[in-house]
């Protein structure tokens, strides 16, 4: 029995990153390791990666009312289950959009003094302070947003409109200078509004004031549903990296090649992700009766296309959980669950797969690869979409449909392939082929949600089972 414990502890202590527990896999440990120093683009300008050169996934939740309307005991609930999973960034916001300067957080704190930006309540922003704090212990960072856009520009949402462009550059200041040496936080600027027209020298105000004095962390800007950053700050200094915001309307890889494919191609170059895709239990553009619910497939097909299109890393949301609806709340946009009853939905299970499948294989030199397929036509419900890395190829096949694929493209004789299940993380081993010719490659099982990537490594590497 004594050695059957000490052959037990050993095999714990020798397991990687990730445990399996019943059907689904859990992160061990925390999410990301803060000693590899402060975040920075890379040298190619496409990815993010840390100080000391080590590559960082950004797997994003959007959580935006988590300051707002969670207590301390229910953000840690949260935040733990966002660790086990696997995620490395929480999207949040300070001043929120559902009434977040009238309505008081769970201990009865309203941000701001008279709702003046300059004047900030040290009660609530300490609340925010903790939470911070506690997704740090988790190895989380805090994709964080000074504002929801509706006090900038009100549009449909609650506001009121509190900002110019003097007293947002006071409160970027003041903001910027709060949490300038917290390890953990990315700036998002924006939040769901145009970044132009008279919008502009107010969200730049903020972004400036922000860095002027917060030289250690990142900045994006989240933009309006359909658009991009690129579309008003692309060549802003400020702007680190892109967000696009593909939204909750689109089924098709049609939104990935009007927003995603001409990001990526600009210049200067500027890394790009989609950071609000459709959500998880969100009806398909606003209609459910007509066109029912977004659900673990397609936040699959969104994660997978973003990633393989160019994206350096991708955000996964849940209607019910972006807003905390709980009984006593109204709900937004048909939102027909409690956060804590979605907290687990298949589809935030599956985000942990598409960053181990990534992180399995050096991804700073990854790119598109569109011209390896070669199917003459594919709907874009379906459509396959390729990636490369210097000594890998990744195809995502959505649908299970068969992939046409020129071989010859790969450059190397010999590829050793695999099939990676995006529903499971399992990996089935296709065995050596050669890449002088045209192959056909279809998953064993087709429909919608069955989707698959095909791995081809370089069979002169010695890489292992993907995703492990």
């Amino acid at each position: 029995m004594r050695r059957l414990f000490l052959t037990l502890i050993l095999l714990m202590l020798l397991l990687p990153n990730s445990l399996v527990f019943g059907q689904e896999t859990v992160w061990k440990g925390k999410s990301v390791d803060f000693s590899h120093g402060k975040l920075q683009v890379s040298e190619n300008r496409r990815f993010l990666v840390f100080d000391d050169g080590s590559p960082f996934f950004y797997l994003g939740d959007t959580a935006w009312e988590l300051f707002h309307r969670l207590s301390k005991e229910d953000a840690e609930k949260y935040l733990e289950n966002r660790r086990a999973k696997g995620f490395t960034v929480i999207q949040a916001v300070i001043l929120a959009e559902l009434d977040g300067l009238n309505t008081p957080n769970m201990e009865g704190e309203k941000p701001l003094v008279d709702n003046d930006p300059t004047k900030i309540n040290e009660a609530y922003f300490k609340h925010v302070d903790w939470v911070i704090r506690k997704a740090e212990e988790k190895g989380l960072f805090v994709g964080l947003l000074p504002t929801w856009g509706d006090k900038v520009d009100k549009k449909w949402g609650v506001g009121p409109v509190i900002f110019n462009a003097e007293n947002a550059r006071k409160y970027g200041e003041i903001v910027g200078n709060r949490y300038k040496n917290f390890r953990n936080i990315i700036w998002i600027n924006g939040g769901d509004r145009s970044g132009g027209g008279d919008n502009f020298p107010i969200w730049n105000a903020l972004a400036e004031g922000i860095k002027s004095v917060d030289k250690n962390h990142l900045m994006t800007f989240h933009p309006m549903g359909e658009n991009s950053s690129s579309m008003w700050f692309h060549n802003s200094d400020w702007l680190d990296f892109n967000m696009m915001q593909t939204g909750h309307g689109q089924r098709s890889y049609a939104i990935y090649q009007r927003m995603m494919v001409p990001d990526y191609q600009k210049t200067p170059v500027k890394p790009v992700f989609d950071g609000e895709p459709r959500y998880e239990d969100h009806p398909h553009g606003w209609k459910p009766e007509e066109l029912g619910w977004f659900d673990d497939a397609d936040v699959r097909q969104a994660c997978y296309w973003d990633l393989f299109s160019g994206g350096f890393g991708h955000t996964y949301g849940c209607h019910a959980i972006w807003q905390m609806l709980t009984p006593d709340r109204d709900p937004v946009g048909f939102a027909r669950n409690n956060w804590y009853d979605d907290i687990d939905l298949p589809g935030a299970w599956d985000m942990i797969h598409a960053r181990k499948l990534m992180e399995s294989r050096p991804f700073t030199d990854r790119m598109p690869f569109p011209q390896i397929v070669k199917n003459e036509s594919v709907p874009e419900t379906d459509y396959i979409v390729a990636t490369r890395g210097e000594d890998y190829v990744m195809v995502y096949i959505p649908t299970g449909l068969a992939a046409s694929l020129d071989l010859q493209q790969c450059e190397w004789p010999k590829a050793k392939a695999w099939w990676y299940n995006c529903r499971t993380g399992d990996v089935s081993k296709i065995g050596k082929i050669n890449t002088n010719q045209i192959k056909s490659f279809k998953p064993e099982t087709s429909g919608r949600g069955e989707d698959y990537v095909l791995i081809l490594d370089n069979a002169s590497k010695n890489f292992g089972a993907p995703g492990k």
